[in-house]
């Protein structure tokens, strides 16, 4: 689905998981855990999610490609990522 396209749920709104349906359980799984937390780094996402950081990491690329999350560089540790939802 490209983000031209508009899908709108029973109630009339706009969907903004409609870019997020299409993805693996994990991608899935990942989007909803940065949705009930603001900003988290591939490792917290793998604690939080209880899935192995490779998987994390597949999750956050396809939820990238889908432009589905922002991420930008750590101030306090510039090796690490942070992640957040950007729907």
């Amino acid at each position: 689905m490209s983000t031209t396209d508009t899908v709108t749920a029973d109630d009339g709104t706009a969907d903004r998981w409609a870019d997020v349906r299409d993805l693996p359980p994990s991608a899935k799984l990942v989007a909803k855990v940065l949705d009930y937390n603001d900003t988290l780094t591939q490792s917290e996402l793998a604690e939080e999610t209880l899935l192995p950081p490779r998987t994390v990491r597949y999750a956050l690329s396809r939820l990238e490609e889908e432009d589905v999350v922002d991420s930008r560089f750590s101030f306090t540790d510039a090796r690490k990522r942070l992640y957040s939802l950007g729907i």
